[in-house]
C-alpha cells in the first residue's frame, strides 16, 4: 500500500488521509497509535492482517490525543479487533463527545485558512476508552515510555524508545510544513512545529518540544508529515526548541492567554480576536487546497 512501511524495527507508519497511524509491536504483541480519520478502518485492518494475520489483533488502541483526524477510525477498529482504547486522563472528556477548543483560523499559515472549511467533530468512544497511565508502560509496546507533551491538547502525549532512539510525537510537533501550500505538495521532510490551528496552548507547546528535543530521538514518526531519521532529524528538533520565536504565532486566539481544562473537560476559553483575513483569501486558500488534493491523488495513483 502507498506510503505504508517499516520506520523502525517493530514500528510500521500508515498513512491515513492527512495523518498517520503506527503499528508498534510484533505478530506476538502489538499496539495501534492513532487511527486516522473516519473512513480508514479497512485500510488499517488490511495493512495489520497482511504483517500479522487475519487472526491477529492489538493489545489495545492507544491515542496521542483525541483530535478528529487521529481518532475517527478508532470506535470501529475498537469493535472489530474486541480492544480497549487508552488515552491521558485530561483527554477523557474529549474522546467522550465533550468539544474541543474552536479551532483557530486567525493563527495565520496555509492550514488555518483551511480549517474554515473543513467540518470538526468530536467523537463519544464511550466505555471503549480507559485511561492511559503515564508512569507504566504503554499497552503492548515493550520498551517504549509515555511522555506527557501537552499544547496542542491539554492530554496529549508522545511515546519514546530509549533502546534504538524511536520517536511517535503525535502533534506535539509536525514533519511537515502545514503553513505553505508548496510544502504540502512536496511533503519535504522538515521538523516544524504543532499544527497551528489547533493549538491551544504555545507556552506548554514550546516546553513539550524541548522536553522531546532532550531525548535526542533518532527516528520520528509524527502524526503529520514523512517520518524522518538520523543526526539531521534531531538537529533539526533542536532547533525548533531553541529558535521557538520563529515558529511561534505572532498573533491568535491561544497565544497570548491559553484554553484550559481538566479531567470534566473544558473551564476556559478566551475570547476569539479579531479575523484580520477576508474571506475572499480564505477561499483562494481553498481553490489552492482543491489542487494540493489533486496532486496528492495523481501521486498515489502512480505509487
Amino acid at each position: 500500500m502507498s506510503g505504508v512501511r517499516s520506520i523502525a524495527p517493530g514500528v510500521i507508519r500508515i498513512p491515513t488521509g492527512i495523518a498517520n497511524s503506527y503499528i508498534v509491536g510484533t505478530r506476538r504483541s502489538w499496539t495501534l497509535v492513532d487511527c486516522g480519520s473516519a473512513g480508514y478502518f479497512r485500510k488499517i485492518r488490511d495493512v495489520a492482517d497482511d504483517r500479522y494475520g487475519p487472526e491477529a489483533r492489538p493489545q489495545a488502541i492507544v491515542l496521542t490525543h483525541g483530535h478528529f483526524d487521529h481518532v475517527g477510525s478508532a470506535a470501529e477498529l475498537a469493535d472489530y479487533w474486541d480492544v480497549p482504547i487508552y488515552a491521558h486522563r485530561l483527554e477523557l472528556p474529549f474522546v467522550r463527545g465533550e468539544q474541543y477548543p474552536p479551532p483557530d483560523p486567525t493563527v495565520g499559515g496555509f492550514m488555518a485558512q483551511m480549517i474554515r472549511f473543513m467540518p470538526t467533530k468530536s467523537y463519544d468512544l464511550g466505555s471503549r476508552v480507559r485511561e492511559l497511565r503515564v508512569g507504566q508502560e504503554p499497552p503492548g509496546m515493550l520498551g517504549w515510555q509515555t511522555y506527557e507533551t501537552p499544547g496542542h491538547t491539554a492530554g496529549h502525549v508522545s511515546f519514546y524508545r530509549p533502546e534504538d532512539g524511536a520517536l511517535i510525537a503525535g502533534d506535539a510537533f509536525t514533519t511537515i510544513d502545514q503553513d505553505n501550500p508548496v510544502g504540502l505538495i512536496s511533503r519535504k521532510p522538515q521538523i516544524r512545529r504543532p499544527p497551528a490551528y489547533y493549538t491551544t496552548d504555545w507556552n506548554s507547546a514550546h516546553k513539550s518540544v524541548r522536553r522531546l528535543a532532550s531525548l535526542d530521538p533518532q527516528i520520528i514518526g509524527a502524526g503529520h508529515g514523512e517520518p524522518m531519521s538520523g543526526p539531521e532529524a534531531a538537529w533539526q528538533l533542536r532547533q525548533l526548541a531553541e529558535n521557538w520565536e520563529m515558529y511561534a504565532p505572532d498573533y491568535g486566539r491561544y497565544v497570548r492567554e491559553p484554553a484550559r481544562s481538566d479531567e470534566q473537560g473544558l473551564t476556559h476559553v478566551p475570547p476569539p480576536v479579531a479575523d484580520h483575513v477576508p474571506i475572499i483569501a480564505g477561499a483562494a486558500a481553498l481553490g489552492a487546497l482543491a489542487t494540493i488534493m489533486g496532486a496528492m491523488a495523481r501521486r498515489k495513483k502512480a505509487a
